[in-house]
């Protein structure tokens, strides 16, 4: 699929790339690496996001370019939508009639496109956008590995999930002699926190729960404005809760303005938290995914729980 990847953006001048709407590190390195490659292919390329670049992701290369809107508009020839399994999940209007490429490494990836590519052995997006690039004959500029760099490392839980393997590394060592700094992407991601995010993971840790090899946590409403937290200073916080010794599945329900809850969930291996996730119609990696359930907290936790009990390793 990739030849037709290919082939379709050689007929074509106009693209508009996205991916899914909160995006994570993945999201926006592959998307903002995947459109300089166009434009070094001597196209036309825009990214457009239905939410802001997030803080921690602002210094890479080209994210001041990428637009933020809740509508697509412009004359384009197509739509590149990277790691989403639907046009609904970027929450953007005005894809319904492009025509569409979809790149994508999820187990959960669907064929929602005219051209779908989708490659689960692939250990994240960035890397299928890397060989786009070499199989496209493109140089990876400083700037590109720098995107493409990221989007592995974050998308890896810094080399930690499961799947990291020597591929992964030959392909960190590529993007680090292309001109990667893996220490200046780190600082960028784990070192540059907002106060309003350390509040916020204090509130959600006064939440922590344990049984056996399951623990969860969770932060209302009264706590994100209490703490003055944006969406995006909840990223990672499910981590804190997979991080005690012989927790194996880790939760986080996050109060959404609706009075829904936003599930993150994330393992150390032994459980495929994207089949958990799939039964509430989200997705992901077999160690990261997400999905959103009806309020409230107690029904939520008691109905994920459920799901997750009987699946989950012995101590």
């Amino acid at each position: 699929m990739l030849n037709e990847v290919l082939q379709q953006i050689g007929q074509r001048n106009r693209f508009v790339l996205t991916s899914h709407a909160r995006p994570d590190g993945d999201a926006i390195g592959s998307a903002l690496a995947c459109g300089q490659i166009l434009r070094l292919l001597g196209k036309q390329a825009e990214v457009v996001l239905h939410d802001p670049v997030p803080r921690i992701y602002q210094p890479l290369p080209f994210a001041d370019r990428v637009v933020q809107t809740d509508r697509v508009n412009g004359s384009y020839e197509a739509a590149i939508i990277l790691e989403c399994d639907s046009i609904q999940r970027t929450r953007l209007k005005g894809l319904e009639n492009q025509f569409l490429i979809n790149i994508d490494h999820h187990t959960s990836g669907r064929h929602f496109a005219q051209v779908n590519w989708i490659d689960p052995q692939a250990i994240a997006t960035a890397e299928m956008v890397y060989r786009l690039a070499r199989e496209a004959g493109v140089k990876i500029s400083s700037e590109i590995a720098t995107c493409l760099y990221t989007g592995l490392m974050t998308d890896t839980g810094s080399f930690m999930f499961k799947g990291t393997n020597e591929r992964t590394f030959a392909l960190a060592r590529e993007l680090a002699l292309a001109g990667a700094d893996p220490f200046q992407c780190a600082r960028n991601i784990y070192f540059a926190h907002s106060t309003e995010k350390m509040r916020l993971l204090g509130a959600a840790l006064s939440n922590l729960h344990r049984e056996g090899p399951l623990a969860w946590i969770w932060v209302t409403r009264d706590q994100m404005e209490h703490s003055h937290a944006k969406e995006e200073d909840c990223e990672g916080i499910v981590n804190y809760a997979l991080s005690i010794q012989d927790v194996e599945v880790a939760a986080f329900f996050r109060e959404m303005p609706d009075g829904r809850y936003r599930v993150s969930l994330r393992s150390k291996g032994k459980l495929n938290v994207a089949d958990i996730a799939e039964r509430f119609g989200g997705g992901g990696h077999e160690c990261a995914s997400g999905c959103s359930m009806d309020g409230p907290l107690s029904i939520a936790v008691a109905r994920m729980l459920a799901l997750i009990r009987p699946a989950a390793p012995a101590e």
